[in-house]
């Protein structure tokens, strides 16, 4: 038999039997990874605890404390240091935890003895012997003395023990069901973090300097800031619509101060809409378009939508916006638009006019003449008992100019009087003129023109009566 000093300093006062039991877990699943060989074992023989892996089996060298550059090279692994296994075995031995390694390099058990050279220093020593399972595949480590809550406890820091359900796998990490009202942080399969007041449990992948610098030996309590931006990227990353309607669900508590902190990310906000836009027909609102709009939202909600409360801050950021297959997203201003351009109107034949809807109607000609005339674009003067409502208004229109038909279209109502139908008619004839919008400069100069042209006209026409009845 021989001695190995494990020359451990400085003993890690607070792990407890479950944090130990950990560190071998973790070797034994990077073991697996690295040799793709078969899953490691868990099992309880004869009041024994035993964590059995299938790979290369431990040697006493795998006691040093050293940079592993296997680990290193593969981002995939749990650890990286050999001072994992040594934690561990100094864990146990405070413990009052029997250890028996076992490899068909050789059998390790501990023990305390003096520091060669200094029989006044007694240090924790691996006893290396002859192997008593010359042909075993892998490493076996027998715990003597752990109890079923200790083991249970190691198995809940890892992913794969932990029964959380992967929502989605992004190359940064994975999206996690959250099991309770925590959530868990993992990197590479291992918890190092909890968070009660995140969305999502997250498994990071790719380890990032802030990561690497962050990991402390103990493997637990990493601040946020070393982690945040990893789970951005891997929101960021997202397309599966149950992520993305659980993040647009949580916006729904924004108003009321009761969203999860992943949702007091902007862009982590506008991705979900993205997303959400793209798999659902859904409508994006704010609190003030809910009072202001109410109408429009009845429609949308009456069209099929799912109305979505966003803040006014994200608002600005996606107005205007595309998802990801290139759709526009579905705001209030651009269902406005949709709406109005897919509006019929109900167009009433001048046979079917009141009395005196009909002598109105008839002066169309001499009010088209009044400002020079009717552009040559322009198909015909029609009535329509609908109009399309404002945008932004429950308001009707009360005339408008239809550039795909070339058509004046002028509400039924506004044959009510003859200055009512005459003033919006000869304001839309001055849309189709000049393709001008309203609320622009240049419009209402135009308008103003046009009404100076039919006061000159209207004014010759009374001077030449007052003319003739002066002969």
């Amino acid at each position: 038999m021989k001695q190995f000093d494990l020359n451990i300093e400085k003993i890690l006062e607070n792990w407890e039997t479950y944090h130990a039991i950990r560190e071998i877990i973790a070797n034994a699943l990077d073991e697996q990874l690295i040799t793709n060989s078969k899953e490691i074992e868990i099992i309880k023989e004869n009041n024994y605890w035993i964590i059995r892996d299938f790979g290369r089996g431990i040697k006493y060298t795998n006691l040093t404390q050293n940079e592993n550059q296997e680990k290193l090279s593969n981002p995939n692994v749990i650890g990286k240091f050999g001072i994992g296994l040594k934690d561990a075995l100094a864990t146990f031995d405070r413990k009052g935890i029997s250890v028996l390694v076992k490899s068909k390099h050789g059998d390790i058990t501990l023990s305390k003895t003096s520091k060669q050279g200094f029989s006044d220093i007694i240090t924790l020593h691996a006893n290396i012997d002859t192997a008593t399972e010359e042909n075993l595949i892998g490493s076996k480590f027998i715990l003597d003395g752990v109890t079923d809550e200790d083991i249970s406890l190691a198995m809940n820091l890892f992913l794969k023990f932990s029964g959380e359900e992967i929502f989605e796998a992004t190359k940064y990490g994975q999206v996690i069901k959250k099991n309770g009202q925590t959530g868990n942080i993992y990197i590479n399969g291992v918890k190092v973090a909890e968070e009660p007041n995140f969305l999502f449990s997250y498994n990071i992948t790719e380890k990032t300097k802030a990561i690497q610098k962050a990991l402390n030996r103990e493997r637990s309590n990493v601040g946020r800031t070393a982690y945040t931006e990893s789970i951005k990227k891997i929101l960021l990353s997202s397309s599966s619509a149950i992520v993305a309607k659980e993040l647009a669900n949580d916006l729904q508590n924004y108003n009321e101060g009761l969203q999860h902190d992943e949702l007091s990310w902007l862009d982590v906000q506008e991705h979900s809409v993205k997303i959400l836009n793209q798999n659902e027909k859904v409508i994006f609102v704010t609190s003030s378009d809910l009072i202001l709009h109410r109408d429009l939202i009845d429609q949308a909600k009456s069209s099929g939508h799912t109305v979505i409360t966003i803040p006014e801050n994200l608002k600005n950021k996606i107005s205007g916006g595309r998802d990801f297959s290139g759709n526009s997203i579905v705001d209030i201003s651009h269902f406005a638009v949709v709406y109005n351009e897919s509006f019929e109107f109900s167009f009433v034949h001048p046979n079917d006019l009141s009395r005196n809807e009909l002598e109105i109607f008839k002066k169309t000609q001499m009010i088209i003449e009044l400002i020079g005339g009717l552009p040559s674009k322009v198909n015909q003067i029609k009535i329509s008992e609908t109009m399309v409502k404002e945008l932004f208004s429950s308001n009707e229109t009360l005339g408008c100019w239809d550039p795909k038909t070339n058509n004046i279209v002028i509400s039924r109502k506004q044959l009510r009087s003859l200055s009512e139908y005459s003033g919006t008619l000869i304001h839309e004839i001055i849309h189709a003129k000049t393709g001008l919008g309203d609320v622009s400069r240049e419009f209402e100069t135009e308008l103003t023109k046009a009404i100076g042209i039919a006061c000159n006209a209207a004014l010759k026409n009374e001077t030449k009566k007052k003319s003739w009845f002066s002969l």
